[in-house]
């Protein structure tokens, strides 16, 4: 066994789970492993302005490579500003080695400055937590944390660096990663039970999870949705192409709200939830999304979510890859000659509907193109329409993206990523992490103006790191969605039409020059061929550029 000090072994464990980037933003308690890193390791550190942008960086990392990503903060407040985007993370499953460094541990009984009890912070939004009490723990701890964060179901996962372990030294033996065979297949008897249910379906309807993204299980859904004759939706809060978009089954992103979710599934007599949330609402309902007498199969990564908030005819524990090939299998046998007739004819209509409001909804964007102020529609349907075929879109739009997985043509599994767990802040620096991790693929970042105030910071790395990602940020100047729910009070607000807290005027923020003194490329667009023009151009660079678009203002209802 070498003699090796504590924050040399660290970088060495890491280097042996796969991880070639570290994000973080230092402080004094994370200079032994800056110093590390000076002595000529070959991981790559990539600097951010602020926790919550190392954060999300690393969360669209992720994603994006389905790898290991690690990011190491500094103490109790660096952990506390990443804490909303660990969240979104832990939503998207994403598998984070989330690290921040701890003071000496003989000086933490005094609580010195900037201390707190880390694990404990980090626990409730991590599959695990703990502190690093002794360097002999170290390799075993790393280990167990890279192991558990890509144990499905996935997940960030957190350790705490005291100072003396990074500093200390001993003859140590480093160990080796461990993992966990992630193609488990669902139950043989379960999947005869939703095999029968499914067979037998006049009226079946698809939810798509991320877990089909993550397995990279588009095919094998595909596959079995065009048998039954199913429509597709993508889970109501997506953070991936779960579905091929240019799949004649795919219906687009299903809303958040319970009447709008019951008016869809009242429409079918089962439901297959290929690892889909069901359901994950925006506001309380005195109406349950899920109406009476619909016959729920549900197949899951995560026992949790196997019939958590309804009841489910069967439960499947498996993963979509594995499991999805078998079910199609058995539905063949039991599928009658009527049945298979039916079930094309479902897919016939199916196509021709979901053909004829595609192309509904892209006239509408047409008849808008020229009108100025842009449109949102305007202008997500010209985008779509001009992106290269291999393009990754991240999507942070919140009330401007309406249509949007309509539009785009994301019919792999790297393709598109979403905000899942609803923390704003999260599309800007996931952008530079997803390009980090698909640097072959050319990264638009589609972004809301409040939502890249809250880590304008992550364009100073991406402009420091040179990481081309053309970001469109969609400026109307307000935050619109909640103006959009408080109108709909009809309260003090709609009459006077006053909304408070709710404006991004006076001044206006100009994102034009706020990028360029982050060192970004920045032009304004104030149409649709201004900004697809822009867009084009970015694309063809080799640098980061942002265009801020100026959108229409507009609101409520006509």
């Amino acid at each position: 066994m070498p003699r090796i000090s504590g924050k040399h072994a660290f970088l060495e464990l890491l280097r042996q789970e796969g991880v070639d980037i570290l994000f973080g933003n230092p402080g004094t308690t994370e200079l032994p492993l800056m110093d590390a890193l000076a002595a000529g390791h070959d991981l790559r550190y990539v600097l951010a302005l602020q926790e919550a942008a190392a954060m999300a960086m690393a969360d669209g990392y992720a994603q994006a490579s389905g790898r290991l990503a690690a990011v190491n903060l500094h103490v109790a407040p660096g952990l506390g500003n990443a804490m909303g985007m660990l969240y979104d993370a832990q939503k998207a499953a994403a598998p984070v080695l989330v690290t921040a460094g701890q003071h000496d541990q003989r000086f933490n009984v005094t609580e010195p400055i900037l201390w707190a009890d880390l694990p404990t912070m980090a626990r409730p939004l991590v599959k695990w937590s703990a502190e690093v009490h002794r360097l002999a723990d170290l390799p075993r701890m790393v280990h167990r944390a890279a192991k558990t964060a890509l144990a499905p179901p996935t997940g960030p996962v957190f350790l705490s660096l005291p100072a003396d372990i990074l500093n200390a030294e001993a003859d140590l033996d480093l160990g080796r990663p461990s993992r966990v065979a992630p193609g488990m297949r669902g139950d043989r008897a379960a999947l005869e039970a939703a095999a029968a249910l499914l067979a037998a379906a006049e009226r079946p309807l698809i939810i798509a999870g991320d877990a089909v993204a993550h397995s990279r299980a588009h095919a094998e859904l595909a596959a079995l949705a065009e048998l039954i004759g199913a429509p597709v939706y993508p889970e109501s809060i997506a953070s991936t192409a779960s579905f091929p978009a240019s799949h004649p089954l795919f219906r687009g992103a299903m809303v958040r709200l319970a009447p709008a979710i019951r008016d869809i599934l009242a429409e079918h007599d089962v439901l297959f939830s290929a690892s889909g949330d069901l359901f994950s609402l925006s506001l309380p309902s005195p109406i349950e999304p899920v109406p009476e007498g619909l016959k729920i199969v549900h197949l899951d990564v995560d026992p949790w979510e196997l019939g958590k908030n309804f009841p489910i005819e069967v439960a499947i524990l498996g993963d979509p890859k594995a499991t999805l090939p078998e079910l199609t299998a058995l539905l063949r046998e039991r599928m009658t000659s009527g049945a298979r007739a039916r079930a094309g004819e479902r897919l016939a209509a199916e196509s021709r509907r979901n053909r004829a409001e595609r192309e509904a909804l892209i006239a509408r964007g047409e008849a808008d193109r020229d009108r100025i102020p842009v449109q949102p529609l305007a202008l997500l349907s010209a985008i779509a329409a001009m992106l290269p075929k291999d393009a990754v879109v991240v999507e942070e739009a919140l009330s401007s993206g309406t249509g949007l997985r309509r539009l785009l043509s994301s019919d792999d599994p790297q393709s598109f990523f979403g905000l899942r767990g609803g923390g704003i802040g999260w599309g800007l620096p996931a952008a530079i992490g997803v390009k980090l991790a698909l640097p072959e693929r050319p990264v638009v970042a589609l972004i809301g103006d409040g939502s890249a105030m809250y880590t304008c910071q992550a364009l100073w790395t991406a402009a420091h790191d040179k990481v081309a990602v053309a970001f469109v940020i969609l400026n109307n100047r307000s935050y619109p969605i909640l103006k959009q729910r408080l109108h709909a009070l009809r309260g003090h607000a709609a009459q006077s039409d006053l909304y408070v807290g709710m404006e991004l005027t006076e001044p206006a923020i100009d994102f034009v020059a706020l990028a360029r003194s982050l060192g970004v490329g920045a032009e304004r667009a104030r149409s649709v061929a201004e900004s697809t023009d822009l867009l084009a151009q970015a694309l063809a660079g080799d640098g980061p550029m942002l265009i801020e678009v100026e959108l229409d203002r507009a609101f409520k209802p006509l």
